[in-house]
């Protein structure tokens, strides 16, 4: 159980001020996901396989196959200033 002295020291760590309300309701928000979080570790899943999602997925992306494109030219022709064959970017710094 979180006491309020560890919710007003996590909230300055984070930099918030919390009022007397807000901290009560941060104090029962925090209670209830680590209430969740013990419920989650009481739960037998020894035997459940590492996943990185729930559903299997596949890649909907198309193949990556070449085909035609822009030429060099048609790609830099509205280029402001064009450097050795490419587009010239200004520094900032």
């Amino acid at each position: 159980m979180i006491e309020p002295d560890v919710v007003r020291h996590v909230a300055r760590l984070a930099r918030l001020r919390l009022d007397g309300d807000e901290l009560s309701r941060m104090e029962r928000e925090l209670n209830g996901i680590l209430g969740h979080i013990e419920r989650i570790q009481s739960l037998p899943l020894d035997d459940v396989p590492p996943t990185t999602h729930v559903i299997p997925l596949s890649n909907v992306l198309r193949d990556d196959t070449p085909r035609p494109s822009l030429s060099r030219e048609e790609a830099l022709r509205e280029a402001p200033e064009v450097v050795d064959g490419g587009f010239s970017v200004r520094s900032f710094s």
